[in-house]
């Protein structure tokens, strides 16, 4: 048992009172509401306050007034430090327009809040989380009635409203939680039994339980604690321990990331490293992770340590086609800056390959219309059709579970998949930046590389504008993109031909932002 995950490097202590004062009495006037990919988010304070949960709330509430959207609004959060404070706030908000509100007294991940939407349990949801960052930040997602994260019209409608009433905070209603309670405009519900039975449509858990491998979950102090417990429990996984039951919104135990930040994100090697450990001493055959709010995944192997979300998702999509996991799908989708082996492989089974920007809402109509096999983004996140249009960590560890239990050690699978298609090198850089040329790139169109003919040795074929800049090569690829939130400017690249044509990819995609 894993009881406390220790870093390497020394680990400031979080004050906790003094961060639950900044949400409660922020020093400094609050930022205007920005929904990005995924909601809001920002440092408890200025960045997030109880007065940005009220507002958000409340704008909420008026939409669903002027649209007539009818029934329950799923109202929570994760494990962070003010996640119940601030799902509270949302449901005496929106109790006090007189909206009912499913208030869970337990933490709730992602996924689950669109589960229960898709369900036509909930009409729409509030989630109190900021998904892996840091627990000094904080966040508030709203799910409309697709189940999948709002899209611009929605999330543009959500922002000027809510600012209004950050400015106006006199004309936002609240009805205390035990007045609300009383009248039954808030109450509670099962929100684990039909999520964790309802997984067995796409997991053969039988076939995990009969395995003699061994399985470690780590939640990473999560929302998925419980969810894992009763998969262990309800499908009688003796083989699959939970490693950690730690619950600290401090998230102290969790090993530090390599800019000293803590940060529970399983894709990185250093908050994985416990993890990496147990597979590599050979406790454990397969251990594999979620993040806070459980809709990012990691996973280790004992051949291939740490498996990049790339790998995994191809030996994911190889699978799930293979087994006819997804009936009726015609097609695998990917963000911009994903492994283009999901390409070769949609190809290699005569399927189409959809290509969106970064963010999963872009993903929603396919998923909704069951076109999916896979729908998969680097940075760990997919989903199936048929299943959550939100990306969903959970799915995505016991799938990996399963093939580990049916076909072995996920790092082997790739290679086999790398032997069939081409062994591609990847990377992804983030360069520190300012705002005037995070703004230069952010306006720079395709016509604007009309002349460039050759990069890195190769043919330009295509360049695509629609998030960032991309530029397709005959056997490789670059994509830079401003960061939404922070300086930085984000630079993918990927190659079918060697490391050091990798390499020389990003030297090139630095000249060209010159």
């Amino acid at each position: 048992m894993v009881s406390e995950l220790a870093g390497t490097l020394t680990k400031e202590r979080i004050d906790v009172n003094a961060l639950r004062e900044q949400f409660f009495n922020p020093q400094g006037t609050p930022v205007p509401v920005k929904f990005g990919t995924s909601g809001h988010r920002g440092s408890l304070g200025a960045g997030f306050c109880a007065l940005h949960a009220r507002a958000i709330a409340q704008a909420v509430a008026r939409i669903h007034q002027e649209q007539h959207i009818e029934g329950p609004i799923l109202v929570g959060g994760d494990t962070r430090l003010m996640s119940r404070d601030t799902a509270n706030l949302c449901a005496e908000v929106l109790a006090g327009n007189g909206l009912t509100v499913i208030l869970p007294d337990m933490p709730l991940p992602t996924p689950v809040f669109s589960f229960e939407i898709i369900s036509g349990r909930a009409s729409a949801s509030l989630n109190g989380t900021a998904s892996h960052n840091p627990p000094q930040d904080m966040g508030l997602k709203y799910n409309p009635s697709n189940g999948g994260p709002a899209d611009a019209a929605v999330t543009g409608q959500i922002e000027k409203y809510a600012n209004y009433y950050m400015a106006h905070q006199e004309e936002i209603k609240t009805l205390p939680l035990a007045q609300a309670r009383k009248k039954g405009l808030v109450r509670e519900a099962d929100l684990v039994t039909p999520y964790v039975t309802a997984l067995s449509k796409f997991i053969d858990f039988k076939k995990i339980a009969a395995s003699p491998l061994k399985f470690a979950i780590h939640p990473l102090g999560g929302s998925s604690l419980a969810f894992y417990e009763a998969i262990k429990k309800t499908y009688h996984l003796d083989n699959m321990e939970i490693v950690s039951k730690v619950q600290d919104p401090t998230f102290y135990f969790i090993p530090i990331d390599h800019d000293g930040k803590i940060r529970m994100d399983p894709s990185s090697k250093y908050p994985m490293s416990p993890l990496i450990k147990l597979v590599e001493d050979g406790t454990y055959d397969f251990a594999g992770a979620s993040d806070p709010d459980a809709d990012r995944f990691g996973c280790a192997t004992k051949k291939g340590g740490l498996i990049p979300p790339n790998h995994a998702l191809c030996v994911m999509a190889d699978y799930l086609y293979r087994h006819q996991k997804v009936r009726e799908a015609c097609s695998i989708g990917r963000t911009l800056g994903t492994t283009s082996l999901l390409d070769r492989i949609a190809a290699g089974y005569g399927l189409k390959l959809d290509e969106v920007n970064v963010g999963f809402k872009y993903f929603v109509e396919g998923i909704v219309k069951r076109k999916y096999v896979l729908a998969g983004e680097e940075s760990a996140g997919m989903s199936v059709s048929g299943w959550t249009p939100e990306k969903d960590g959970i799915l995505a560890v016991c799938l990996l579970m399963e093939i580990t239990a049916v076909e072995g050690d996920i790092a082997a699978l790739y290679d086999g998949l790398t032997a069939k298609y081409g062994t591609p090198y990847y990377t992804r850089v983030d360069i520190p930046t300012d705002e005037a040329t995070k703004k230069r790139v952010k306006g720079l169109k395709s016509a604007d590389f009309d002349t460039l003919q050759q990069v890195a040795g190769e043919r330009v074929t295509r360049v695509r504008d629609t998030d960032g800049i991309k530029i397709y090569l005959q056997s490789s690829w670059l994509l830079v993109r401003p960061s939404g939130t922070e300086n930085i400017l984000k630079i993918y690249a990927e190659t079918f031909i060697s490391q050091k044509h990798l390499d020389e990819l990003i030297r090139q995609a630095q000249r060209l932002l010159a």
